[in-house]
């Protein structure tokens, strides 16, 4: 499937025809932060064209590095640039930087505590090539090293804020990567706070504590159901590491029922985080975790893979109809 063909789909699956969407935000955002500061480069493994990161190598052609198909090279090149007081932006696709350049990133990055951020595309069901590279289980693994921050934006406006907070932050930082025409859907006047879950929608009834594009989804689901007269509140937690422990017993203890939701396997990634906090908190309640089956997906448009598993901004409707007869 053409690029092209990648970015009609995700539109479809997200709605986009409802919102604004904004072409390339990361890569945008990136130019914006080098313009500012002359120690961001930006490295790619042979997919500039596929992570966005083109509108920087054309506003920056000497600070931009294609180190070829090779993403163990990508991660040691950047934490050498790094080491000489670089700022290095790295991308490739999710499942590449997990699978393939885990122990450059734990050992020569996290270890090391150099300021290397990794931006990788393709988290979850947002492509249609299948197992090879949907990153289904990259936060699981990425919140294990030590040292390391882990962030899934929701949207094209956090992405780009995340970009900036990238920079400031100390250490490495893996980011889950939504490309091509990313839509808008946070509330205006949202911020993105380092380490902060943010409650996005009031509501009582049911609460839904969500991450990266699944918020999107949470919010079209929770608008439906108000419809239907039932209450839904949304705690938006892109920050995977360090985790707002805080902020969800808070949550939690504000609302009748609750429920996770994932564009990732329910074990490991944003529900475990979930049940831990509460459970290290005492709090004793019934939890719904909305996310991927512990298998292998197959190809199928995003819009498709996403309604099939569970995830779709109708299916979690219904998922959610079905918590208020329980």
């Amino acid at each position: 499937m053409s690029n092209s063909g990648f970015q009609v789909s995700m539109a479809e699956s997200l709605k986009a025809g409802t919102r604004q969407t904004v072409q390339a935000p990361f890569g945008l955002a990136l130019a914006e932060l080098a313009g500012k500061h002359e120690d961001v480069v930006g490295l790619t493994a042979d997919l500039g064209k596929y992570t966005d990161i083109l509108p920087f190598a054309k506003a920056f052609p000497d600070r931009y590095f294609n180190v070829g198909m090779a993403e163990q090279n990508l991660i040691a090149i950047s934490a050498g640039l790094a080491k000489i007081g670089k700022v290095p932006f790295a991308t490739t696709y999710g499942v590449f930087a997990t699978r393939r350049a885990y122990e450059f990133i734990a050992v020569l990055c996290a270890h090391g505590h150099l300021n290397v951020k990794v931006f990788g595309a393709l988290p979850g069901l947002t492509t249609s090539y299948g197992c090879s590279h949907q990153a289904i289980e990259d936060t699981g693994l990425m919140r294990l090293i030590p040292g390391l921050t882990v962030i899934d934006p929701c949207d094209a406006t956090e992405i780009g804020q995340v970009v900036h907070t990238s920079y400031q932050i100390a250490g490495p930082v893996y980011v889950r990567l939504q490309r091509g025409n990313v839509i808008k859907a946070l509330p205006e006047g949202y911020e993105f706070r380092h380490g902060k879950a943010q409650i996005v929608r009031q509501g009582s009834q049911i609460g839904i504590i969500s991450t990266g594009l699944m918020t999107a989804h949470a919010l079209d689901a929770a608008a439906a159901l108000e419809k239907q007269g039932v209450s839904v509140a949304v705690l938006h937690a892109p920050c995977i590491k360090p985790f707002d422990a805080k902020a969800v017993v808070e949550f939690a203890r504000s609302v009748d029922r609750l429920a996770t939701l994932e564009n990732h396997v329910v074990a490991g990634g944003l529900a475990t985080l979930v049940a831990e906090a509460l459970f290290e908190a005492g709090v004793s309640q019934k939890l719904v975790r909305m996310g991927l089956p512990d298998e292998y997906i197959e190809c199928g448009s995003p819009g498709y893979l996403m309604d099939k598993y569970g995830i779709s901004s109708a299916r979690i409707e219904q998922k959610l109809s079905s918590m208020m007869k329980n």
